[in-house]
């Protein structure tokens, strides 16, 4: 009998010895929630998300504002997934559907990026250099000018002859792209984003 009370008494007292350590609480449901603190990492990718949308103050020059095929032997489609013919048989590219230039490399003079431009009869290997003279300008903000490389020639089974420009943006924006070449003139709108 003495061995159940001593036994007892050891259960009693480590019930009391619990009761006087803290508890550890049951988890709820906001121990599993995110954190509602917003990163300055999250509201910059927010933030790029915000422009690469173009307002509606800029008139991005879209697939459903043409109605341009390229000319036998090119493709009456574009030559890639997401892309569209814009312009006509004198002059004409190969422009994204939403009107949108994102990621594009950067480095001290803007962003840059490659504008192929097609002719009906151009051949690159009779005009290496051809007299294509490309000019940009933004339309939502003052921005210094764009930057834009010599033409040259581009070639490849998917696309063919081409000529090809460089241009650098100094700034992301609204931009008017316009090249002339022999008696064509061609120009779109841009929304050049992060």
């Amino acid at each position: 009998m003495q061995r159940l009370y001593s036994l007892f008494s050891i259960l009693i007292l480590a019930a009391l010895l619990a009761g006087c350590a803290p508890r550890a609480r049951a988890k709820s449901l906001e121990d599993y929630r995110m954190p509602t603190d917003v990163s300055a990492a999250t509201e910059t990718t927010r933030a790029e998300a915000v422009l690469s949308i173009p307002p509606a103050s800029c008139p991005v020059t879209t697939s459903g504002k043409t109605t341009f095929e390229a000319p036998a032997p090119y493709s009456p489609n574009a030559p890639w997934p997401g892309y569209f013919w814009y312009g006509s048989e004198e002059l004409w590219v190969a422009l994204n559907i939403n009107g949108v230039w994102s990621d594009l490399p950067h480095n001290a003079q803007g962003y840059t990026q490659k504008i192929p431009w097609w002719r009906e009869g151009y051949i690159w290997t009779e005009e290496p250099e051809p007299d294509l003279i490309v000019t940009g300008e933004r339309l939502d903000a003052d921005a210094p000018p764009l930057i834009v490389s010599r033409a040259t020639n581009a070639y490849a089974k998917d696309m063919g002859s081409a000529m090809m420009i460089g241009v650098d943006f100094p700034t992301l924006g609204c931009w008017k792209i316009t090249g002339n070449y022999a008696d064509a003139e061609l120009s779109f709108v841009v929304w050049v984003a992060p």
